[in-house]
This record gives C-alpha cells, sequence and structure tokens, in this order.
C-alpha cells in the first residue's frame, strides 16, 4: 500500500497532471470544489493513471483542502510518484 501527497486545483479546463507544486505533483481537476465532485474527480484520474479500482484508493488527509495524501493499494510509494509524474 503506498501513499502519495498531491496538490489538487479544482475547476481546471481539463483533468490532468502539470507538474509539481512545492515538491508534490500537481493536478487540475475539470470537476468544481462542490459537494465531494474533485474528490470523485481525482479518485477516478488516479484510478485510470495507476491502473487500480476506485476502491483501491483513499484520501485521507485534505478532503476539503487543496492539499490531500492519497493512499492506494497495490501499488508502493516510488511506483506511485514514478507513474504520476509520467502522466505529466
Amino acid at each position: 500500500m503506498g501513499r502519495i501527497v498531491v496538490y489538487c486545483q479544482p475547476g481546471a479546463k481539463q483533468t490532468q497532471c502539470v507538474g509539481l507544486h512545492d515538491g508534490k505533483p500537481k493536478i487540475q481537476l475539470k470537476a468544481p470544489p462542490v459537494d465531494g465532485a474533485a474528490n470523485k474527480a481525482l479518485i477516478g484520474f488516479l484510478s485510470d493513471v495507476f491502473g487500480v479500482p476506485k476502491s483501491a484508493i483513499s484520501i485521507e488527509l485534505g478532503a476539503s483542502g487543496r492539499t490531500k495524501r492519497v493512499e492506494v493499494a497495490g501499488v508502493d510509494d516510488a511506483e506511485l510518484s514514478r507513474r504520476l509524474l509520467a502522466a505529466a
């Protein structure tokens, strides 16, 4: 089980990883920060990038903020960083 800290920018034109922000992967999310829509979009995006089911991903910290700590079952920390930055 791996963990990664990401910086999210909701309300963007499209959902994508765009590099780093303060040393953390920056993910732009098309969904607005309303009623958990951005968190659901983040989980869906990470599910596609990491090749795991959405149920294997959870937001541990930061559900209501831009900086989030995400836990992913079945993928180690180094692999999480590598795959996410490769998607940028």
